[in-house]
């Protein structure tokens, strides 16, 4: 595991979009594409934003980029909630990406049929290899989920490396989420945390002892892969080591 620490936000984005770039430009000489698994929520849309600004747009070969989702919410794509609908404003849109590229759920479905059409999808991309992202991005909630990993839920005793339904209590809410074996199969994973109410949570994740149940995101721990958190001064302010 690696810890990124830097002192403001704008730094943190900018150190995880060149670290994105890098990633995806070793995949695509490597295999010949770049497999990636996207999060949801605020913090990532500002990733998402600066990869398609003038910066790093003409960094990367787009037209090899294929896109999913770590987790989506049982909403239509319409809907202001839906991961996909804000990584299309943020990020497929701006760059022109080729919907054929794009890998969303199909929220259309009820959540059980969407979360077993979404692990067709993903086995089906991958053909004969084992399901292995080149890199998947994720967030950290200040209850320390993570893509839809959430406390005292049914999905966090997941021993298949698949998609699953879930029904989040605190929520009143289904979510569909790629389950804790799928995301360890990845070749390098992502953190992407910023905000001094996300600190606690942080310092449950990395310091705390091991409480799956209080502590979801826990259970992400590569099992032939990279582990990388990009945190802000404040996010990282309960660590006691921070290297």
């Amino acid at each position: 595991m690696k810890l990124h620490i830097s002192p403001v936000t704008s730094v943190v984005l900018r150190s995880l979009a060149e670290y994105f770039v890098v990633t995806a430009t070793q995949a695509i000489s490597t295999h010949g594409r770049f497999t990636v698994a996207l999060s949801g929520g605020s913090s990532p849309k500002k990733l998402y934003e600066l990869l398609a600004s003038a910066d790093f747009k003409d960094q990367l070969d787009w037209q090899k980029v294929y896109f999913f989702f770590g987790d989506e919410r049982n909403v239509p794509h319409t809907s202001p909630d839906s991961n996909y609908l804000m990584a299309k404003t943020a990020l497929f849109d701006p760059l022109h990406i080729n919907p054929a590229q794009v890998f969303a759920v199909d929220t259309s479905l009820p959540p059980t049929e969407a979360a077993a059409h979404y692990t067709t999808a993903v086995n089906q991309h991958f053909g004969n290899e084992q399901a292995r992202f080149d890199l998947i991005l994720l967030g950290l909630g200040d209850n320390s989920h993570t893509a839809s990993l959430f406390p005292y839920t049914t999905v966090l005793g997941a021993k298949t490396a698949d998609v699953q339904a879930v029904y989040v209590e605190e929520l009143k809410a289904d979510r569909i989420t790629l389950t804790a074996p799928l995301i360890n199969q990845a070749r390098a994973i992502a953190f992407l945390v910023f905000g001094e109410d996300k600190a606690l949570a942080v310092r449950h994740i990395l310091e705390d002892p091991e409480n799956i149940e209080n502590f979801p995101a826990q259970l992400v721990s590569p099992t032939d892969g990279e582990l990388h958190w990009f945190l802000d001064a404040a996010a990282a302010s309960r660590l006691t080591q921070q290297a």
